[in-house]
């Protein structure tokens, strides 16, 4: 009886032991070299495209002074350049809402659309404006700026006429100057000790550098590229049509374009691509590739890449003027949403679990 009491306990045991370890012996062990891949992401990404907005930022601001120094054609011909040049740039870094940035609300200040027209003649009007409040930030940024150089006449000779009122060049001034100001908080952040936070956090947590920047990342693509450039002027969300919500509304040609550069942005970013293109290296790409993550039959870093290259080839459809094509043929803005879409669920779904990184933010647009 004795004999057959230990061996009833002993069943349990041997199905508890049987069960221990990973159900698949053939699944790789994530011994990825994450801090290798936030050292690539810091020093050849992040940090080079910050330090070139940040000189963008600057030739802006050198331009503008000129301009308010001497509001003629070729200035105002110059200083949109410089606009289009440094909102080009920003592309490149909306997405790393990290850090300093994270801290001031780098990208609200930077670019909130669409601004509020009425908010900005009265700033320029009554003066005593303080950009600093919250209730200021869809008055400045580069969103401001393209009102200010486009939006404020129905020509250029209107446009130049408004900057013979110095209050029109000293809120331009203003406003530029502030932004000058955030990215060098930002920038003087990541080279002043940041970085070596940013490399060093490389667990496997929800505060770690790598789980926090790929739902960064995630969060930008979702909800500023997809949605914010796409989705919501295409009225997607509201069931209205939005032409008024494009980026770059006022400059009108440059909405395709911003639009292209993000998605280009978001795409070398997943493939490790350096800031000055001379080469790539670890990234989220090929820690998907070094667990052997496979989706269909194929390998999900494929499927990731070839999605952003149909979005893209869809994108390249549309009308430069994003604003138009919403009010001539919005059916295509209905399908390139729907191209970034599909990258939603293999990024937020199937990357994040094959990377064991759980999403941290608030999916609120009922998709």
């Amino acid at each position: 009886m004795k004999k057959l009491f230990t061996l009833f306990l002993l069943i349990p045991l041997f199905f508890a032991c049987k069960t221990e370890g990973p159900v698949d012996p053939d699944e790789p062990v994530d011994d990825f070299n994450r801090q290798s891949m936030l050292a690539i992401w810091a020093d050849q990404i992040i940090i080079p495209y910050f330090q070139n907005f940040e000189a963008e930022m600057i030739e802006l601001q050198g331009q503008t002074t000129t301009f308010q120094s001497d509001p003629s054609s070729e200035n105002l011909a110059d200083l949109r350049q410089s606009w289009l040049d440094a909102y080009m740039a920003w592309q490149r870094i909306s997405m790393f809402e990290t850090g300093k940035a994270e801290e001031i609300g780098f990208r609200n200040a930077m670019n909130i659309y669409p601004i509020n027209a009425v908010d900005i003649e009265e700033n320029i009007t009554n003066g005593g404006y303080n950009l600093e409040l919250p209730s200021n930030l869809d008055a400045q940024g580069l969103p401001a700026v393209d009102y200010l150089l486009y939006g404020i006449g129905e020509n250029e000779e209107e446009i130049l006429s408004k900057f013979a009122n110095p209050a029109y060049t000293t809120y331009l001034v203003d406003v530029i100057n502030r932004m000058v100001a955030l990215t060098a908080t930002v920038v003087d952040d990541w080279e002043g000790g940041y970085r070596d936070v940013f490399v060093q956090n490389s667990g496997n947590s929800a505060t770690a550098s790598v789980d926090k920047m790929t739902n960064d990342y995630i969060f930008y693509y979702e909800k500023f590229l997809r949605a914010g450039k796409i989705g919501i002027p295409a009225g997607v969300f509201s069931g209205n049509l939005l032409p008024d919500r494009v980026e770059g509304f006022y400059s009108k040609v440059y909405s395709k374009m911003l639009f292209m550069e993000g998605l280009d942005a978001a795409q070398d970013f997943f493939n490790g691509v350096y800031a000055d293109g001379s080469d790539s290296g670890q990234s989220l790409r090929s820690y998907l590739d070094y667990l052997n993550t496979i989706k269909d039959g194929e390998d999900l870093s494929t499927l990731i890449n070839n999605q952003f290259d149909a979005a893209r080839a869809q994108g390249a459809l549309l009308n430069d003027n994003f604003a138009l094509q919403i009010e001539q043929d919005n059916t295509a803005m209905l399908s390139t949403y729907d191209q970034l879409q599909m990258n939603v669920v293999l990024i937020k779904v199937d990357m994040l679990q094959a990377l064991n990184v759980n999403v941290d933010f608030v999916d609120a647009d009922g998709d």
